[in-house]
């Protein structure tokens, strides 16, 4: 076997072995390797190298896009992976979020109802005792005669700071 033989052999065992185990930009990468210890072989050689390489390139460059493609489309399917189960929390704290505020709904409204109930220098006791922003929504939410008799009984700082607070919830806008 001349050497010229054993150079072409093992150059396209090389390139194949390469463009199979690592996608073609390696085996571009051994071709110009391969080109670069060729230099000191005579011209025919080299020439013959050259025109492999040549002839080579554009099935290099299809398999290089089509590991890409693959690459790509293995990517989005990941992706699309992760935006379900994003979407899929999310529906679900919506729906504990939902639950929650009907909880807090009726809960808010026994509250409301327990206040409207009570006599109202005992509401304006207890609701002195709340924290302001807590007493200025139940007083929102019982209606306007009841709301102005436990603000009566109540001491005038504590009643001037919840209709304070009232009329600032009333001229608020809704950011939406």
């Amino acid at each position: 076997m001349t050497l010229r033989s054993r150079f072409l052999r093992s150059a396209l065992t090389f390139l194949v072995g390469a463009s199979t185990a690592a996608g073609i930009g390696i085996a571009a990468l051994a071709a110009t390797g391969t080109l670069a210890a060729a230099q000191n072989l005579p011209g025919q050689v080299t020439d013959e190298i050259r025109e492999f390489c040549a002839n080579i390139v554009d099935a290099a460059r299809d398999r290089r896009y089509a590991v890409q493609t693959r690459e790509l489309e293995k990517l989005r399917q990941e992706i699309d992976e992760r935006i379900a189960a994003l979407e899929a929390k999310r529906a679900e704290y919506e729906d504990w979020l939902a639950r929650r505020d009907e909880v807090i709904n009726r809960a808010e409204d026994s509250v409301v109802g327990i206040y409207s109930r009570m006599r109202p220098d005992a509401a304006a006791e207890r609701m002195s005792q709340l924290d302001e922003n807590l007493a200025a929504a139940i007083l929102l939410k019982l209606n306007s005669r009841q709301a102005g008799i436990i603000l009566n009984e109540m001491d005038s700082k504590s009643a001037a700071r919840l209709t304070s607070i009232i009329a600032d919830v009333a001229k608020s806008e809704d950011p939406t």
